[in-house]
């Protein structure tokens, strides 16, 4: 049975042929009332040339997410044999961190709108596609069948963000398949973390920043760091692990402080302290050249390209606090993952703060998101954590 046909105009076009993988109310150029919301449609041009397979959703601006551009039928042989390449991915890129990792990052493992994290036993799933959460029971079958070898024994859903309202989908969460405990303690790089998939951000935890926690660790020996915006401790226990003289770790949110508390008792780390305070006004307490090395990894200012000039001006205020409370050759690594501050602008943002404060910046590395995140350059929506670390001279 052939699937039913959705028309594009030639500007959709184009952006998919240039690697898109999501096809926007705009670019419609056929009537779309009739069809099934959910249903599998194939994109094609006004002249009938095919373009690409995937799930309409009638409800959302992203009308329809692309799930293969080659007439490949979306049923459990695709979803075991995408899966399948997802997962050898991560076997190659993660061999160390298996336990705890992104099995399936969205449309840069070809499933648009599907996010599925690892922790130990359990996989935690979040959905933003209405046609994957109507066909879930056959993706999640799938996803069982490839990794039977590794010891599953839950699938917990995440389907409580936001995003998903726009889809028309329902906001839930809890188990699936199985049954586990919702705190997991997970060993990331050698360090032993709680992991609320219940209650904690995003799925449980943040993994996109396993391999730049690691690169913080190796730099902070012997020194005073203090890390902003800790959440449960991620930099802050690595800085500590990594035999820092001392670590200051600072949150607005003491339910995060108090896990991360937890998770310093449960690494025997003792040179760490938490404090509860908001990370600006608390930046601007601190007298000059105070710390050794700092970390700012603040959460996305921005969430649209609307306000992306007030989120540099966020930016741009936290760097320069940063930067006066550095002792001369000190350390600063500093963030954004918000994907509409993009490098170029982040980088002006860096160089207008330094000069501001009158100091150098002598770069020491440049990196994005782990591995098990990977990024698509053909689809720019994929990359979105950039990560500096600098000597300040």
């Amino acid at each position: 049975m052939s699937n039913s046909k959705v028309v594009i105009n030639d500007k959709g076009a184009e952006f998919l042929k240039n690697g898109q993988m999501w096809m926007y109310s705009n670019n419609l150029a056929s009537d779309i009332s009739h069809l099934e919301n959910g249903s599998v449609v194939d994109i094609v041009t006004e002249k009938d040339a095919y373009l690409g397979t995937g799930y309409l959703c009638k409800d959302s601006h992203i009308t329809v997410r692309i799930f293969s551009k080659k007439h490949e039928t979306i049923d459990y042989d695709f979803f075991e044999k995408t899966i399948a390449e997802a997962w050898e991915f991560r076997k190659t890129v993660e061999p160390d961190n298996l336990d705890n990792c992104r099995v399936i990052f969205g449309e840069a493992d070809g499933l648009p709108g599907l996010t599925i994290d690892r922790y130990n036993s359990v996989l935690v799933s979040q959905i933003t596609c209405f046609g994957l959460e109507k066909n879930k029971a056959v993706l999640y079958q799938a996803l069982l069948h490839v990794l039977r070898e590794e010891g599953i024994e839950a699938i917990y859903e995440r389907n409580d963000v936001k995003s998903r309202e726009k889809e028309g989908l329902s906001l839930y969460k809890g188990f699936y398949y199985g049954e586990a405990d919702t705190v997991q303690v997970i060993h990331e790089n050698g360090l032993k973390l709680n992991v609320d998939i219940e209650n904690g951000q995003k799925t449980g935890y943040f993994l996109d920043q396993k391999s730049n926690r690691v690169l913080v660790r190796h730099l902070a020996k012997g020194k005073t760091v203090l890390d902003c915006f800790t959440h449960t401790g991620g930099f802050a226990l690595n800085a500590a692990l990594g035999e820092a003289k001392h670590v200051t770790a600072v949150d607005v949110s003491n339910t995060a402080l108090e896990e991360g508390r937890a998770n310093a008792k449960l690494n025997g780390l003792e040179n760490v302290s938490f404090v509860q305070a908001d990370v600006f006004d608390y930046l601007d307490t601190l007298k000059h050249h105070q710390f050794d090395f700092i970390i700012l990894d603040p959460p996305a200012f921005t969430k649209s390209r609307r306000t992306v000039m007030k989120a540099y001006n966020g930016y741009k205020r936290i760097n320069m606090q940063a930067m006066h409370v550095l002792r001369g050759g000190g350390y600063l690594a500093t963030c954004s993952c918000s994907r509409y501050m993009e490098c170029d602008l982040f980088e002006k943002m860096l160089r207008e703060a330094a000069q501001e404060v009158g100091v150098t910046l002598k770069q020491i590395s440049v990196t994005q998101q782990n591995a098990d995140h990977p990024i698509l350059w053909n689809m720019e929506e994929s990359s979105y954590l950039k990560f500096y670390i600098f000597q300040i001279v």
